[in-house]
């Protein structure tokens, strides 16, 4: 090949690179594109290789292995976050002796012992739940009743299922307009260079995006979920987006046992809270964690406050939304459930009163797109 086809190559890559919608591309210039992807591929391959095997010999501790076990393919360890943003919550064995120097020493060595180990945040997503804490007591699943130690595992069984799927659907759904609405969540939000936020059911991480954004290099964003699998799919997208000062950590919205009191300025939950089987204890919890001054946001479906647009909204909840999630997703019943669980979440008012309940003040609500989603904010005093 000459150096002329050479130089033709080179220029046609780099006008690929530089202008992603051009797609006059020539042929042989695509074709050495393949190539970089296809090697790309296989460096990518090859680093998860590496990766494994320094995971099984924890004793080489070259810079290559350290690299490797930062990269690995595992959710943030609480005790990797930095100084500043919440810590794992440290538990020790009751020690029954006398309040002494030494047992005060040993006591202090124990709890950095354990800093030091691995922090499985799947420990703290544990259902609160259980037929000893609640017996029989019952809740609401869509339009089923279940026993309230059941309700965790099935909503879990729906995100897992659409996981995949969720931003398509998302779109298809709301015909976009799920964007403006967590646009316009945002702009409540009040978020400033140099905070700490939590985005609770962050899932897929639209709003955790634009966080990391707007805190910069000095602020920190730790998206959480209790579904390992919607959590994985935020991840993997914003690290793809370059967001490196996000966290990821599985913890469940009721408890949020990983983080410390008085850990964030701003709390957000976009369509998420409908799904928590004690609303009431979900809302304490995020209290407990937000500083004094900081607010909470909850971006979630409402009741439609013009009657024939409610009516035409439930003919298309309970029709069009399973059919789509048959066609798209696969899977009917969970689209059906998610129909079913708006009609059961608090209307406006009620989530209000809730709110005040737990603590927040200066409560109020925002509706959108005719109370079909509304935007509560609350601030701790």
């Amino acid at each position: 090949m000459t150096d002329n086809s050479n130089n033709n190559h080179n220029q046609a890559d780099q006008k690929s690179i530089n202008d992603a919608d051009n797609t006059a591309i020539g042929n042989t210039a695509n074709g050495h594109l393949q190539d970089k992807l296809v090697q790309d591929s296989i460096t990518h391959n090859q680093n998860i290789t590496a990766q494994a095997q320094a995971r099984q010999n924890p004793n080489v501790n070259d810079s290559a292995n350290a690299n490797a076990n930062t990269n690995a393919n595992e959710f943030t360890q609480v005790q990797d976050l930095p100084t500043g943003t919440p810590q794992g919550q440290q538990t020790t064995m009751p020690d029954n002796h006398t309040n002494d120097a030494s047992n005060h020493t040993a006591a202090k060595t124990k709890v950095e012992k354990i800093k030091q180990t691995l922090f499985n945040q799947r420990n703290d997503i544990n259902n609160p739940h259980t037929t000893d804490t609640d017996g029989a007591e019952e809740t609401h699943f869509g339009y089923k009743t279940v026993n309230k130690a059941e309700k965790q595992a099935r909503v879990a069984d729906v995100f897992t299922s659409v996981a995949k799927k969720y931003d398509i659907m998302n779109d298809l759904m709301s015909f976009g307009i799920h964007r403006l609405w967590k646009r316009y969540a945002i702009s409540l939000s009040g978020v400033r260079a140099g905070q700490h936020v939590l985005d609770i059911a962050g899932g897929t991480g639209d709003l955790a995006k634009v966080f990391s954004r707007e805190v910069g290099r000095n602020g920190h964003v730790v998206l959480s979920d209790i579904n390992a699998a919607m959590l994985e799919v935020g991840r993997e997208r914003l690290i793809n987006a370059g967001c490196n000062n996000v966290d990821f950590v599985l913890a469940n919205a009721e408890t949020l046992a990983p983080f410390d009191d008085e850990s964030f300025d701003l709390i957000t939950i976009s369509f998420g809270l409908r799904n928590v089987t004690d609303k009431d204890a979900a809302l304490k919890s995020m209290y407990r964690v937000l500083k004094p001054g900081g607010r909470l946001l909850i971006l979630e479906f409402s009741k439609p406050v013009f009657e024939p647009l409610s009516k035409a909204y439930d003919l298309y909840s309970f029709t069009a939304l399973p059919i789509m999630g048959k066609l798209i997703a696969n899977d009917s019943e969970s689209y059906q459930y998610l129909a079913e669980s708006i009609r059961m979440h608090p209307n406006q008012q009620t989530l209000k009163q809730m709110m005040q309940q737990a603590g927040f003040e200066n409560c109020d609500y925002h509706n959108l797109t005719a109370g079909i989603v509304a935007v509560h904010r609350g601030f701790k005093a």
